[in-house]
């Protein structure tokens, strides 16, 4: 098994891994497996202390992604209707756009930096991440209402481009404080 996991390493320039004893590998750096016309992620990763983009595929689903990555995420431009299997933790931001989702279940519950949503088929914010350290980007989605939406956000609330009504478009923030009033929203605006 082990040889199996360096022959996949070397073919998709993955260095600086650990194997675990589950199988999946630790990554002391960045992984870079965008347009490779993957349908599945080609090895179960754990941790990746840098950047972990795997945008412009085929991928129909996120198994096989690390569980945290310490620098950001990228799965945009896939075949993705689902955001199961994609990191718990996202340090920096986490990139999701231009995919076919439907729902934002099984995203990460954390993002330090930007969270991107935008272009997919979302309906509602239900599964977003509990805390976005930056701007949240869903426009350009079939969003109704703000429920579900995040209880704390540290920058911009983009949600154009929807089916709200005007007042949640111009004022997003006040619509996920009286959404979220029982949960405290904190906008974290500089």
């Amino acid at each position: 098994m082990k040889e199996e996991i360096h022959n996949i390493c070397r073919e998709y320039g993955i260095e600086n891994y650990t194997i675990n004893e589950d199988g999946s590998i630790d990554v002391d750096g960045d992984v870079f497996l965008s347009k490779r016309g993957l349908e599945r992620i080609p090895v179960k990763f754990r941790k990746v202390t840098g950047n972990f983009n795997c945008s412009v595929n085929n991928l129909t689903s996120l198994e096989g992604c690390p569980e945290r990555v310490g620098g950001y995420f990228n799965c945009n431009k896939n075949k993705l209707t689902s955001l199961k299997g994609s990191p718990e933790r996202v340090d920096r931001s986490f990139s999701c756009r231009w995919n076919g989702l439907t729902s934002l279940e099984g995203c990460p519950k954390r993002v330090g930096g930007d969270f991107y949503c935008y272009h997919n088929n979302l309906t509602t914010l239900v599964g977003s991440p509990n805390e976005v350290g930056g701007a949240f980007n869903c426009y350009g989605n079939e969003l109704k209402s703000l429920e579900g939406g995040p209880e704390k956000v540290g920058g911009e609330f983009n949600c154009f481009d929807n089916y709200l009504p005007k007042h949640i478009i111009e004022n997003p923030i006040a619509e996920l404080q009286r959404i979220n009033r029982n949960n405290k929203l904190k906008i974290l605006l500089d």
